[in-house]
């Protein structure tokens, strides 16, 4: 089973929710929804996710400025921020919230009817970002591109690169929240 699920999936079930976003009654100009992009990055370093998303949504119909508002939102490598930037745009009634590790954990604890979607590198069971990865169940749902069961065959492809290495060494975030050990 692919813990990823593909890109059309995710940007079915964020139209979806873009959709949801009540409409103004009668003859008043619709409101357009409001979806966040949360990262704890910096803008620099994720343009290439910021030209990404955009285009997922243009397929799915949604263009920024047209149809659906985006705020985008760094923390510029600042974790303890990402919960602030988090209840600022909650309060500002989002319809919709995409975010990375530490955004989609800072909004989960504090929302749960608004959608999240997230994008993590690690397991999102383990981190307690859903139930599991077929039915993720409640406001959670999103992307992973480095499953538990994916390390051993990466060190195992490293290996096969270098024959010769004594050592792999891994650099990591020690900041960045990741799997318990078990």
């Amino acid at each position: 089973m692919s813990t990823c699920l593909r890109r059309r999936e995710f940007i079915a079930g964020l139209g979806g929710a873009v959709a949801a976003w009540p409409r103004a009654a009668g003859a008043q100009q619709a409101a357009m929804p409001l979806v966040a992009f949360i990262n704890s990055g910096s803008a620099g370093g994720y343009q290439h996710l910021v030209v990404a998303f955009r285009q997922g949504l243009k397929e799915a119909g949604y263009v920024e400025g047209q149809n659906v508002t985006i705020e985008y939102r760094w923390a510029e490598g600042q974790f303890d921020r990402v919960p602030v930037i988090a209840l600022e745009l909650v309060s500002r009634g989002v319809a919709a919230i995409v975010a990375n590790t530490p955004g989609a954990l800072a909004i989960k604890q504090a929302v749960t009817t608004i959608p999240i979607v997230f994008t993590t590198s690690t397991d999102p069971v383990q981190m307690g970002l859903v139930a599991s990865l077929a039915r993720p169940g409640g406001n959670v749902t999103g992307t992973t591109n480095l499953g538990v069961e994916l390390i051993p065959k990466q060190l195992e492809m490293a290996r096969e690169l270098l024959p010769g290495a004594r050592s792999i060494d891994v650099l990591v975030n020690p900041t960045n929240p990741r799997p318990k050990s078990s």
